[in-house]
């Protein structure tokens, strides 16, 4: 896996946290209601939980890049992931979109996830209140799980990244790139949602997004010819 997969992973996590935050960024705040420690240790709890959230989608990009590697080669057709880059590509320019603004079709794509994640819900409930940070990990890691385009997006692209490895590294990348919105407190959350949230910061990204979508969909045409 190139450093630029890396890099761009995490650019979708950092652009794309505004999102995060309107979608999580209640529950985060959550996670700190009832605690029995002192204010200045919340941050403990809510770093714990946004390691269960990565760990999340580590395992997602991990079994899905997995069975795309195995159906692949037990089918012996190539044409198969290659057709599968180019859905890819085409999730990475429905992103770049949203995130700039352009269009929000991806919201439509959440839809899908609604189905398995009601049976999860239910098991959050299990681990609250958060009486101690080992909680928060499991937690997290359940409400990973929550419907999201972003997440979504991201997953496709690692599932046609050639092994399992490349796949889950491309997914910590994402879940890295959402951690510093997700951890920020006050004034420094409000200086994040400012900058996230400004349309040309959002749109200069975007369109990175969509270029590098585009430039992947061609590699994976000219394969086909």
């Amino acid at each position: 896996m190139t450093e630029l997969n890396f890099v761009a992973a995490l650019l979708i996590g950092l652009t794309g946290a505004g999102h995060c935050i309107s979608m999580c960024g209640g529950i985060a705040a959550a996670v700190t209601i009832g605690m029995p420690n002192k204010p200045q240790h919340h941050w403990i709890y809510l770093l714990y939980y946004n390691l269960g959230r990565i760990s999340s989608y580590m395992i997602a990009g991990l079994i899905v890049s997995q069975v795309v590697v195995e159906v692949t080669a037990l089918s012996g057709l190539t044409n198969i992931l290659i057709s599968l880059r180019i859905l890819a590509s085409i999730m990475m320019i429905i992103l770049g979109l949203y995130i700039g603004k352009w269009w929000s079709g991806l919201t439509h794509i959440e839809r899908i996830g609604h189905v398995i994640w009601r049976f999860i819900l239910p098991l959050t409930k299990h681990f609250l209140p958060l009486t101690s940070p080992l909680k928060a990990i499991p937690f997290g890691f359940l409400w990973g799980w929550l419907p999201c385009g972003l997440v979504y997006s991201t997953l496709t692209w690692a599932a046609v990244s050639g092994s399992a490895i490349d796949g889950m590294i491309i997914m910590l990348a994402f879940g890295l790139g959402t951690l510093p919105a997700m951890l920020a407190l006050g004034s420094i959350a409000d200086k994040f949602k400012s900058l996230l949230n400004n349309s040309y910061f959002k749109r200069i990204n975007g369109l990175f997004i969509i270029i590098y979508g585009i430039h992947t969909g061609y590699i994976a045409i000219n394969q086909i010819w």
